[in-house]
């Protein structure tokens, strides 16, 4: 399918043929009519995106702050390989869209296939051929076609927008309600006041506009602050506008001041728009005047559990959410309320879609309003797309041919360029739910082809090897399907979420032929394993601490969700408890968690994991969120036989022994073994050799993380078994 996709580092904006995403649960497929492009939202956002290194960091100056400490934590290459990432993930545009429905996921009951949508959303609602909308991210378009065009639907996004800062500024039948700002989401928020029965007032610089809305509805409207004072107080009888929308785009502060001056006592200003917020308190405070921002089209914006999860808010506590203003919305346009065709002034095919950009970036200097991008009704679904000439079929032989699922940032900016580099490893098929990732990643590592659905990955007999890099709620299935489909599996951490995930996969793998590898990549790094080699002459129990300064990461993060990340405890603490069964020597046979009471600041994720090993070593594990994160993230300090060894951020190791101290430093670079652990997994499986990590080992790891998991929440001790819990779930 077609695809408007911007290049962030340059600004650039393409059309690209990427794989049609697949309906996930919750979701409906859609294959779009017509999308809206934003003057407002998306020109910024180009804008930004043509800026030069130095320009961007102007505006950012919280992401320079970021970049800085990472170059501080991680050294200057480490930080610029994460800046280069950033930049090159192209970026998806849209966010305002209509089409049909072409298929409903598991959950979504009450549409189906040939239903007429409005979708929202940005990463949702693309400018694409088809789009994956989450259910609570769409609205049914009331009537045919000739109730509400598909051009006309595709406003809605917009138009709920307008809705919610009518909404936010409390205006009802018979208020006076001035406009600041008459582009098209201004001219939208004057046919909604209009027919709730306000009496509308409206300002723009451009006369055109200030036409425009009185044709469309405005009591009155002028070109000037001047004229717009005097209408506001002549209208009101000399009383003062009952609320102020400021739908302008600017950097100035000017349409607040105004706002300020032309409301009455206690009036309500809203500001939709995005504009300059330096208050003069003065006006405010004599008016005691009600300043407010509206954030986007309603309740449940930004709230994943609202828009990604389905979970609707009562109507008895939230009257408007986000998708009832849409639906609100469908119905002004089903009613002939709002004049929409006044506002198309341009339609492009989406083969044609960056003159729509040049047209909103000013590179086309033609006046405009109302941009739409069209979509042919026999644009077919695909979820493979062949970036290169297909390559001789692999199977059988020793060379590493890969699949790979999910092109995530992990994916993108560690994994594959550490694959990258080690010989003999065949780029053959990338997937993920995105198909503008899948095809960038496929585009920038030599795929072969990407696609969106893994079956075509799974199915593929010139793939040998699957690695997984998706999110964690999903390694569990993806390893059992890879291991029946007889290809070797790598798993970035961790394994499973559940025990009895972990009980299917002992029964899988002992019954295939292939070989399993988990990204516990810390044990390969080359101090790591000079710390090995200095500890393996004790002969003696070993005292270890792995001190992780992790820092504070929301709740809302995809890794403190049950469903989805699990918790830092099992997707991030098991790197740390894989670790020191390295450096034992042994696994853990009991683990004991204690947490820092939490304030609801955090998730959990500041504890004290005790392990205590087979051979006698114990192991203590401090993971904290509550941190600076400049500070350095990760120090093993391991004592035993009179030495003493000390491992830093995997960039500075002390080696200490009868009175004698070694240092080892690396100032511009932190390897942390992902390409030697790369190394190592693709040798075994040319070699046909045992994995660089026992499947043994790999269990044990995960029943202990598991364990420290249920032990926080239980406040007791958990013996880990390993061997007796392969020994009951195995096939042989």
């Amino acid at each position: 399918m077609k695809q408007v996709l911007q290049d962030v580092r340059t600004g650039e904006v393409a059309v690209a043929e990427v794989p049609s995403p697949k309906v996930l649960p919750g979701c409906v497929l859609v294959r779009m009519a017509a999308s809206l492009v934003s003057a407002g939202t998306e020109r910024a956002s180009s804008e930004f995106a043509r800026k030069n290194l130095l320009q961007k960091a102007k505006a950012r100056p919280d992401l320079v702050r970021e970049v800085m400490a990472k170059i501080q934590r991680d050294g200057l290459f480490s930080a610029l390989g994460a800046v280069r990432n950033r930049l090159d993930q192209p970026s998806a545009l849209g966010y305002s869209s209509a089409g049909t429905v072409v298929g409903a996921g598991e959950g979504v009951n009450d549409l189906r296939p040939g239903d007429r949508v409005a979708c929202a959303g940005a990463g949702f609602a693309v400018h694409a051929e088809f789009a994956c909308v989450p259910r609570l991210l769409t609205a049914p378009i009331p009537g045919g076609e000739a109730t509400v065009s598909f051009e006309e639907a595709a406003f809605t996004t917009v138009g709920a927008v307008a809705l919610h800062g009518m909404r936010t500024a409390e205006a009802k039948l018979g208020d006076v309600v001035a406009i600041i700002g008459l582009g098209l989401l201004g001219q939208l928020t004057v046919q909604i006041l209009k027919a709730a029965g306000c009496r509308v007032l409206g300002m723009d610089i451009a006369p055109g506009r200030a036409a425009l809305a009185l044709r469309l509805g405005a009591e009155a409207a002028c070109t000037t602050d001047s004229e717009f004072r005097d209408l506001c107080r002549q209208a009101s009888g000399g009383q003062g506008a009952d609320s102020v929308i400021i739908a302008a785009e600017t950097s100035s502060s000017a349409p607040v001041h105004l706002a300020a001056e032309v409301a009455r006592d206690r009036g309500i200003v809203v500001s939709v728009g995005v504009v300059g917020l330096e208050l003069d308190r003065r006006p405010f405070y004599e008016k005691e005047l009600d300043f407010r921002v509206a954030r986007s089209y309603g309740p449940g914006r930004y709230d994943v559990a609202y828009e990604q999860k389905g979970r609707d808010y009562p109507i008895g506590y939230v009257r408007w959410t986000e998708t009832r203003n849409m639906q609100a919305f469908l119905q002004l346009l089903a009613g002939k309320k709002l004049d929409l065709q006044s506002l198309i002034t341009h339609r492009f095919p989406v083969e044609s879609a960056r003159g729509a950009y040049e047209l909103i970036t000013g590179e086309a200097h033609e006046p405009h309003l109302g941009v739409l991008i069209t979509y042919s009704e026999e644009a077919a679904e695909t979820s493979r797309v062949e970036v290169r000439a297909s390559a001789p079929n692999t199977a059988g032989r020793k060379e590493v041919s890969l699949g790979l699922l999910g092109a995530g940032g992990f994916a993108m900016s560690t994994l594959l360029p550490a694959i990258k580099q080690i010989s003999g490893v065949e780029f053959a098929g990338v997937c993920a739910a995105n198909g503008s990732h899948a095809r960038h990643a496929a585009d920038k590592f030599g795929f072969r082809y990407c696609a969106t659905d893994e079956a075509q990955i799974l199915e593929d007999a010139a793939v040998s090897t699957i690695a997984i890099a998706t999110r964690h709620n999903l390694h569990a299935v993806q390893v059992l399907n890879a291991l029946h489909a007889g290809k070797h599996v790598f798993c970035e951490k961790p394994l499973c979420l559940r025990e009895e995930e972990l009980a299917g996969m002992v029964t899988a793998y002992s019954a295939a032929n292939s070989l399993l590898m988990v990204g516990f990549n810390r044990r390969f790094a080359p101090m790591a394993v000079s710390m090995k080699k200095f500890l393996a002459e004790i002969q003696e129990p070993l005292a270890m601490h792995y001190r992780v300064n992790a820092g504070y990461l929301a709740p809302d993060h995809w890794l403190n969700d049950p469903e989805q990340g699990g918790g830092r405890m099992l997707g991030e603490v098991c790197h740390f408890v894989d670790f020191l069964s390295f450096l034992a020597g042994a696994p853990p046979v009991e683990v004991q968690t204690r947490a820092l009471a939490n304030s609801g600041q955090y998730s959990g994720d500041n504890v004290a994991v005790s392990l205590q090993f087979a051979n006698g070593s114990q192991g203590a594990i401090t993971y904290l969120a509550n941190g600076d994160r400049r500070f350095s993230k990760e120090r093993i300090e391991v004592f035993g036989g009179g030495s003493v060894a000390v491992l830093e951020d995997f960039r500075s190791l002390e080696l200490i022994r009868h009175g004698r101290k070694r240092i080892f430093r690396s100032r511009l670079r932190q390897d942390k073994g992902h390409r030697a652990e790369w190394q190592a997994f693709a040798s075994a499986i040319r070699n046909g050799s045992q994995a660089p990590i026992s499947f043994a080992e790999l269990v044990a790891t995960t029943l202990a993380t598991l364990a420290a998991e249920n032990s926080r929440l239980s406040g007791q001790p958990v013996r880990v078994d390993a061997a007796a819990f392969i020994a009951s779930h195995s096939s042989r």
